[in-house]
C-alpha cells in the first residue's frame, strides 16, 4: 500500500465518522463568508442612513471566528487523541514522526480546504437570503442583490488558513511529545472512572446544588427593590454570576453523581440493563467532563438569554410604541398640529382628534411603596408627576378625595413597586392634598413625553384638578400642558405618515409618530436579534457537535462491554433502550441547566427590553430545544451502529 492509498482510505474513513465535523465547518465558513459579504455589499449602502450595522456585523464576524476557532481546535484535539493508536502503529512499522505529520497534514488539508471552498460556495449562494433576512428583520426598504465580494473571499481564506495552521501546530506538538507507549494509552486515559463516591465528592455535590439555588434566588430579587444603590446592584450581579458558574461546575463535578448514587442506593444495588447502560455510565463520566459541560451550559444560557431578550424587545416594539405614543400621532402644541391638520385636509385625509390637559404636581409615594429611596426624579415624597382630570378618560368617576394611577411601566414597577391601596399626597406650590389611592390601571392615556417614558399618570376628580391648576409650581411645569392625539384610518395612515415626515414635525421634541417609533425600535432591536440569532445558531451547532464527538469516543470505549452483553443474550433493542435513556441525560442535563440559567436571567431583567415575556421566551427556548435534540438523536443512531458491529 502506498502513501496516497493510505491517505485516501483515511479520508474516506474520517468523512464517514466525522461528517458532522465537516457539516459544522462548512456551515461556519458559509455563515462567516455571508457575514463578511454584508460589509462589502452595495445594497447595504441604502441602509446606512437607517441602521448602523457595519460595526455590529464586524463585531459579530469576530465573535463567529472565536466560536469556530475554539470548536475546531477542541474537535481536532479529540480526533488526534482518537487516532493515537494509529499514529503509534505507524511508528512501529518504521515511519518517522515527520512523515506521519505530513500524512496527517495532507489528509487535514484536503478535508479542511475542501470544506472551506464548499462553505464559501454555499455562503455565496445564501448571502442574498441572509441580506433579505436582515432587511426584513430591521424593516429596511432596500433591494437585496446576489453579490460576490473578492474582499470577503480573501478575508475568509486568510482567517480560516490561520486556524488551519494552529490545528497543524497542535498536531505537530502532539506527535512530537508522545512516545510509542503513551500513544497506545492516550485514548484510555482521557476519561476518568471512579467506582465509589468519597465524602468530599458528596459535599461538592450538595454545595453545587446550594450554589446554583442561591444564584437563582438572588436573580429573582435583582430588580425587586431589595438592591437600591448601584454598588448593591453590581455586587448582586457579580454574586449571581459567580455562584451560578461555580455551582454549575460543582453540579457536574459532584451533584450529578450524588443524585444518581442516591437513586442507585434506593434500589439496593439491583439495577436493570437500562439503568446500568444509562445511570452508571453518566455517574462516572460527567465529572471528568465538568469543565467542558460548564462552558457549554454557560454559553448556552447566555445565547438563550440574549436571544430571548432581543426577541422580547422585537416582539414588544409595537406595544412599547403604543404605550409611548397612544394615538397614531401626538403633538404638544397647537401650531404644529395646525400645520399637520392643513396638510391632511389638503390631501382629503380624515382624522380624529383628542385633547388632554396635563399638569405637573409633586407626588408623595412613601405610604404606598416599600422602596426606601427615590431613584429617578428625586425622593419618594416629592416626585414630579403628570396629573389629568377624570373627564379625560371614559369610565372613570372619582370622589374629590380619591385618585387612580395609570400607565406605570413594567421597569418602574420593579424598581418602585406600588401597593394596591393606601394614602398619597399631591403637593402644589402652597398646599398639600391627601388622597385615597385606589390602585393602578393599565392604560397609557398620554404620550411618554409627559411621563418620562413610564412614570404613572395621576387621575383626580375634575374639581380637584381645577384647584391644582390654580396652585401650580412653575419650577416643575413642562413647557406645554396640552396633549393632542390624532388617529387616522388604516388605509390613509402611510400617506399621513409621509406628510408628517415631509413637514419635519418629528424634529420638534414632543411630537411623535407611532409608526416611526415602532419602525425605529424594530430596526435597532432587529439588528441585534439578527446577529445574536446567527451567533447562537453557530454555537448551538458547534457545541452540539462537541457533545456528539464525546459520545462517539464513549461508544468506542464501551464497545467491548456491548460485545460481552450481546454474548450474554441481551438483544440490540435491550441495549439501545438504555442508550436512549443515557443520551437523554447526556444531552438533556446540559440543555435543562442551560434553559434554567437562561430563564432566570430573562426573568430578572426582561422588563428592560419589552412589555411581553412569556410568548417570545417560550418560542426561543422551544426552537433551541428542538435543534439541540437533533444531536442527541444522531448520537443514538451512532450507538446503534456500534452495538450492531459489536458482535
Amino acid at each position: 500500500m502506498n502513501i496516497n492509498t493510505l491517505i485516501f482510505r483515511n479520508l474516506k474513513k474520517n468523512l464517514n465518522n466525522y461528517y458532522l465535523y465537516v457539516f459544522a465547518l462548512v456551515f461556519s465558513v458559509a455563515l462567516y463568508f455571508a457575514f463578511v459579504t454584508l460589509q462589502y455589499d452595495p445594497s447595504m449602502d441604502e441602509a446606512k442612513g437607517t441602521i448602523k450595522g457595519g460595526a455590529a456585523v464586524r463585531t459579530a464576524s469576530g465573535l463567529l471566528v472565536a466560536i469556530v476557532s475554539i470548536f475546531l481546535l477542541y474537535a481536532n484535539t479529540l480526533f488526534i487523541k482518537r487516532r493515537s493508536k494509529e499514529i503509534g502503529l505507524f511508528q512501529l512499522i518504521g515511519m518517522t514522526r515527520n512523515k506521519i505529520f505530513r500524512i496527517l497534514s495532507t489528509e487535514n488539508f484536503i478535508l479542511y480546504f475542501g470544506s472551506l471552498i464548499l462553505g464559501i460556495g454555499i455562503g455565496f449562494s445564501f448571502s442574498k437570503l441572509i441580506t433579505m433576512i436582515l432587511f426584513k428583520t430591521t424593516g429596511v426598504d432596500a433591494v437585496a442583490k446576489l453579490h460576490f465580494s473578492n474582499h470577503a473571499f480573501v478575508q475568509t481564506i486568510l482567517v480560516f488558513s490561520v486556524i488551519y495552521l494552529l490545528i497543524m501546530l497542535m498536531n505537530f506538538l502532539f506527535i512530537k511529545r508522545q512516545s510509542i507507549l503513551s500513544l497506545f494509552r492516550v485514548q484510555s486515559s482521557t476519561e476518568t472512572k471512579v467506582k465509589k463516591m468519597s465524602k468530599f465528592e458528596i459535599i461538592i455535590g450538595i454545595l453545587g446544588l446550594i450554589s446554583v439555588a442561591s444564584g437563582y434566588y438572588a436573580s429573582s430579587k435583582l430588580f425587586g427593590g431589595d438592591f437600591t444603590t448601584m454598588p448593591q446592584l453590581y455586587g448582586a450581579m457579580l454574586f449571581i454570576l459567580g455562584t451560578v458558574i461555580i455551582g454549575t461546575y460543582l453540579f457536574y463535578k459532584g451533584s450529578v453523581s450524588f443524585i444518581f448514587n442516591v437513586i442507585r442506593k434506593k434500589k439496593g444495588g439491583y439495577l436493570n440493563i437500562n439503568e446500568v447502560m444509562s445511570l452508571s455510565s453518566i455517574m462516572f463520566r460527567m465529572k471528568s467532563n465538568a469543565l467542558l459541560l460548564t462552558i457549554i451550559t454557560t454559553v448556552s444560557a447566555l445565547a438563550i438569554a440574549l436571544l430571548s431578550l432581543s426577541y422580547i424587545g422585537y416582539y414588544s416594539a409595537e406595544k412599547k410604541a403604543v404605550n409611548n405614543v397612544p394615538t397614531d400621532f401626538t403633538f404638544i402644541n397647537t401650531q404644529d398640529f395646525e400645520r399637520f391638520k392643513e396638510a391632511l385636509i389638503e390631501q382629503d385625509i380624515d382624522y380624529k382628534k383628542e385633547e388632554i390637559e396635563v399638569i405637573q404636581v409633586l407626588l408623595n409615594l412613601k405610604d404606598i411603596t416599600d422602596t426606601e429611596s427615590g431613584i429617578l426624579n428625586g425622593t419618594l415624597d416629592a416626585m414630579p408627576n403628570s396629573v389629568i382630570s377624570e373627564k379625560s378618560l371614559e369610565g372613570v368617576d372619582l370622589q374629590e378625595d380619591e385618585t387612580l394611577f395609570t400607565g406605570y411601566s413594567d421597569l418602574l414597577q420593579r424598581i418602585i413597586p406600588l401597593h394596591d391601596s393606601g394614602v398619597t399626597e399631591l403637593k402644589g406650590k402652597n398646599q398639600v392634598t391627601r388622597l385615597k389611592y385606589l390602585g393602578m390601571r393599565r392604560e397609557y392615556p398620554i404620550s411618554g413625553w409627559f411621563t418620562a417614558g413610564g412614570s404613572p399618570v395621576v387621575i383626580v376628580d375634575d374639581r380637584l384638578f381645577q384647584q391644582l391648576k390654580q396652585d401650580l409650581d412653575p419650577a416643575i411645569q413642562k413647557e406645554s400642558s396640552l396633549y393632542i392625539g390624532i388617529s387616522i384610518e388604516e388605509d390613509d395612515l402611510r400617506e399621513a405618515n409621509d406628510l408628517f415626515q415631509k413637514l419635519n414635525l418629528q424634529e420638534r421634541w414632543g411630537n411623535a409618530s407611532q409608526q416611526d417609533m415602532m419602525t425605529d425600535q424594530k430596526k435597532s432591536i432587529g439588528l441585534i436579534m439578527f446577529i445574536v440569532g446567527f451567533l447562537g445558531l453557530t454555537f448551538l451547532i458547534t457545541s452540539g457537535c462537541i457533545l456528539y464527538f464525546k459520545q462517539m469516543d464513549e461508544s468506542e470505549d464501551e464497545k467491548p462491554n456491548y460485545t460481552i452483553l450481546r454474548k450474554l443474550g441481551f438483544t440490540q433493542k435491550d441495549l439501545l433502550t438504555g442508550i436512549q435513556i443515557k443520551q437523554l441525560f447526556n444531552f438533556g442535563i446540559p440543555l435543562t441547566i442551560g434553559l434554567l440559567h437562561g430563564y432566570f436571567a430573562v426573568q430578572s431583567g426582561w422588563f428592560l427590553f419589552g412589555a411581553e415575556v412569556w410568548t417570545p421566551m417560550l418560542i426561543v427556548m422551544g426552537l433551541y430545544t428542538l435543534l439541540y435534540s437533533i444531536f442527541g438523536v444522531l448520537s443514538v443512531y451512532y450507538y446503534k451502529k456500534v452495538i450492531k458491529a459489536s458482535l
